[in-house]
């Protein structure tokens, strides 16, 4: 059901997300626009429009039909001062640089009506990096959506009303999406730090000790649906290349950042930049990773995928340190996104705390973790182990058992309940 505060939603920028977002409110009954500077992107939203509907309707989350009734109701402009009239929400899903989008978000608080909200998909800045470039900051807030996934992360800035963040967050709920707010603003948010140590970890697998990438996805996908290069495909092997340029400013990021640009940069010569070129690590529309023998053309390294599954669970740690997201959340985010059984504190739980910790000793090279990251793991596990809460086997971890919370029917049933005002 739409909400009373917002009839026409506007999506800036045709590329996938703009699609994918822009679709989700057609369905969901908005007046909706998609605008971009290019004519030829813009005409590819249709079929833009069209790959994620299938995909959408196979996974069970539309029908055939709510998808062309949600057509409908999209409209396409290279108009701005058009697109932007009457405009309830602006949701900006431009390239992921910081003053092409500070440069966008001021021009789109000159044009817009003082009540407009304006948002970014930002998937790695933060808002307090762009909002200051708008005078309307207590209507300026990250609506980030997660490709294929009902997740949509909802963060205000410094000057974000809760008004606004309330706005907000119904709106995704009426788009049949989960809103998230994490505790305090974070780059990369929570999911987003999660991926890095599986794709940080994986990356260097192939880079540095020679693993094949379909070995390793074939390790990850023992237990979860999509490796980590199939991943990499899905969302676009340039998202993953223009992110890693980025990241080479931050000193802590450059190592991995460098490792995966020269990993990634053949494909980008080649213009093989995933699914949506029709080839990338795999070829396209029939990946080798989607058929039966995939998984077991080969038994899956079990030496790899703890290498795999160390890497997020360092990740979950320290988001739970730095007090971003509780651990029962940061495994409810893991769950919906990748529609996974666990988390990765259910994974900790069940290797054990005192063997993770050994394991970390000896792999800290391999997962391309400074120091300091151990301390503070070791630090945050301390009162766990205090307490001889050691994980599955001594019956308390981070969840008790037998029962354990995120075996529960009702685990991920509005999994982040707020209190109704």
């Amino acid at each position: 059901m739409q909400i009373k505060e917002i009839k026409k939603a506007v999506y800036i920028g045709a590329g996938t997300m703009g699609c994918y977002n822009s679709l989700l409110a057609g369905i969901a009954g908005y007046d909706t626009v998609v605008y971009d500077i290019s004519q030829d992107a813009l005409e590819g939203v249709p079929i833009g429009h069209q790959m994620l509907g299938d995909y959408l309707a196979a996974i069970g989350a539309y029908t055939p039909e709510q998808l062309a009734e949600g057509g409908k109701r999209i409209r396409f402009s290279s108009d701005l001062i058009g697109a932007l009239e009457n405009a309830d929400i602006v949701s900006e899903s431009v390239f992921e640089n910081l003053e092409l989008k500070r440069k966008i978000h001021r021009q789109l608080d000159e044009m817009c009506p003082p009540e407009t909200i304006l948002t970014t998909n930002t998937s790695s800045l933060m808002v307090s990096e762009i909002e200051d470039v708008v005078g309307r900051g207590e209507r300026f807030a990250a609506m980030h959506y997660h490709l294929g996934t009902p997740l949509v992360d909802v963060v205000g800035g410094p000057r974000t009303t809760t008004e606004t963040v309330d706005i907000i967050t119904r709106f995704v709920e009426s788009l049949q999406c989960i809103p998230f707010s994490p505790a305090k603003e974070n780059r990369g948010y929570v999911f987003n730090n999660l991926i890095p140590g599986l794709n940080q970890a994986a990356v260097a697998l192939v880079m540095e000790y020679g693993e094949f990438f379909e070995d390793v996805d074939r390790a990850w996908m023992s237990h979860e649906n999509l490796g980590p290069f199939a991943t990499m495909d899905l969302v676009g092997l340039n998202v993953y290349y223009d992110g890693s340029k980025d990241s080479l400013d931050y000193e802590e990021r450059r190592q991995f950042a460098q490792m995966t640009i020269n990993l990634l940069q053949p494909y980008i010569d080649r213009g093989e930049l995933g699914i949506k070129t029709g080839k990338g690590f795999y070829s396209y529309p029939e990946p080798s990773y989607g058929k039966p023998e995939f998984l077991s053309a080969s038994a899956p390294r079990e030496d790899i995928d703890r290498v795999l599954t160390n890497g997020v669970i360092i990740r979950a740690i320290l988001l739970a340190a730095e007090g971003i997201a509780d651990c029962d959340h940061i495994d409810k985010i893991w769950m919906i996104n990748m529609m996974s059984g666990s988390g990765p504190f259910a994974w900790l739980d069940k290797k054990g705390i005192n063997e993770f910790l050994n394991e970390l000793e000896s792999e800290q090279r391999q997962l391309l973790f400074p120091e300091y990251d151990l301390l503070v793991i070791k630090r945050f596990l301390k009162p766990y182990l205090d307490s001889g809460w050691t994980g599955l086997t001594s019956g308390r971890g981070i969840y008790s058992y037998p029962e354990p919370e995120f075996e529960k029917p009702d685990f991920l049933e509005n999994p982040f309940k707020r209190a109704s005002k």
